[in-house]
């Protein structure tokens, strides 16, 4: 399965975008979906994960609130939708996919090719 993100940009703080990450080749079935990000200068950072059947999910203390992670199956796509956003929050975004139950981006298998979301205050 391949990943393509897409959606990120430029937004005021308190503004809300909203990211996708379609998938190709493939579906998200029997995957966990991911989404990370990495502002400059630091690692990656897990934001959330969804299980496959859309059941689980799971935030980081640091979007939970704001942020909320959608899967369409009949789209074959993961989106992001996040709300009042902090300067904070710039970063790369990055979905991905990957087989175990975790928040560590090395068990994720396959990954998006990141896209750019700035916060300006």
């Amino acid at each position: 399965v391949q990943l393509q993100a897409s959606g990120g940009g430029l937004v005021q703080a308190g503004g809300s975008l909203r990211l996708s990450c379609a998938a190709s080749g493939g579906t998200f079935t029997g995957y966990v979906a991911g989404w990370f990000r990495q502002a400059p200068g630091k690692g990656r950072e897990f934001i959330v994960r969804i299980g496959w059947s859309g059941a689980g999910k799971d935030y980081a203390d640091s979007v939970k609130g704001r942020f909320t992670i959608i899967r369409d199956t009949v789209k074959n796509t993961v989106y992001l939708q996040m709300n009042s956003l902090k300067s904070e929050d710039t970063a790369v975004y990055y979905c991905a996919v990957g087989r175990s139950w975790s928040t560590l981006y090395a068990t994720y298998e396959r990954w998006g090719q990141g896209t750019q979301v700035t916060v300006s205050s």
